[in-house]
């Protein structure tokens, strides 16, 4: 009688999930040159099951991260071009009047829109008027759409990826802070250092093109991913670390240079981003280093700076690390 195969160790096993995400990580890297904590930023909110704004000028490899991860995790890709003249049944779908058939009866047949898949980048969001963008409401908070009052699931893998440029704001329809503070983060994507501006134009010259290069291969699947967010949820936070997300976020709504503080959602980002950022880092358990890294790119979106700052030319930013100066943060 022959031994049965040994079945592969479990994913709980904290070095294959160490591993898991290096492979993913490694792979994004290498055709997304220069951008390595944006890379993070964006594995960060996989891992925690949230959406991502990300915000930088147009060439800086936005579109390329997010659909280079999306072929590395083994995830759907869809894009949405936001446009003023877009409109919510371009987003979600429709329904159409289907023709009799020799094996069909007529009615109506729901067409789905590009919503429906599991990576979304919404390009310039802040394109397309409120009516639009509020169609992405639903989506991003609930993981379903309703159409002609009929709820739609997308499925749990589903991530927003909303790019917007910080410098052109012509024609443009600022997002609201209900949603805004749908996002998980928001992540600045700068320009890449010099040394990696021209380890880019090495890979160019060689002859890498990321638009006709063959997507990298699937490093994960679904069931792998979702083991990878579970190992996220585990991840061990202290009480007096928990304590210390609590007191920073309730300090942005003391502030005398913002007029807009954190809400409690905000709180639970924090500590979510917190975990996902401790678990990438190689770690169960979670440091107060990990809740001030990744602060900024949590609470930036969901604050608003007083306006005599904003003449200034004081930014969140600015604003956030002086606080993360003056909370005191456990030893």
């Amino acid at each position: 009688m022959t031994e049965p195969a040994e079945s592969p160790a479990p994913l709980s096993n904290h070095a294959r999930v160490v591993e898991a995400l290096g492979r993913v990580r490694a792979s994004v890297a290498q055709r997304v040159v220069g951008q390595d904590a944006a890379i993070d930023d964006a594995l960060v909110a996989v891992l925690a099951r949230g959406h991502v704004l990300l915000e930088g000028v147009p060439g800086v490899a936005k579109t390329l991260l997010v659909r280079t991860l999306a072929a590395a995790l083994g995830a759907r890709f869809g894009r949405i071009q936001f446009t003023p003249d877009l409109m919510p049944a371009d987003v979600t779908g429709v329904s159409v009047l289907r023709t009799q058939g020799p094996d069909r009866a007529a009615g109506f047949e729901f067409h789905p829109g590009p919503v429906f898949t599991d990576l979304l980048l919404a390009d310039e969001i802040n394109r397309a008027p409120a009516k639009t963008q509020s169609a992405l409401l639903e989506a991003m908070q609930e993981r379903q759409v309703t159409v002609e009052g009929e709820p739609r699931p997308l499925g749990g893998l589903f991530t927003v990826f909303a790019t917007q440029n910080p410098v052109e704001y012509e024609g443009t329809y600022p997002l609201p802070e209900a949603q805004l503070d749908r996002f998980l983060l928001k992540v600045v994507v700068p320009y890449p250092t010099a040394e990696a501006e021209a380890a880019m134009l090495d890979r160019h010259a060689e002859g890498f093109d990321p638009e006709r290069s063959a997507p990298p291969a699937p490093e994960l699947d679904a069931a792998t991913l979702g083991a990878l967010r579970d190992a996220a949820d585990g991840v061990r936070v202290a009480p007096e670390v928990r304590a210390y997300v609590v007191a920073l976020v309730r300090a942005t709504r003391d502030d005398a240079a913002l007029t807009l503080g954190g809400s409690p959602r905000a709180t639970v980002a924090l500590l979510r981003a917190a975990r996902a950022a401790a678990l990438l880092d190689g770690r169960d358990f979670v440091t107060p280093d990990d809740v001030k890294a990744l602060a900024p790119a949590v609470l930036r979106h969901r604050v608003r700076v007083a306006p005599e700052l904003e003449v200034e030319g004081r930014t969140a930013d600015d604003v956030l690390q002086a606080l993360l100066t003056r909370v005191p943060a456990p030893q």
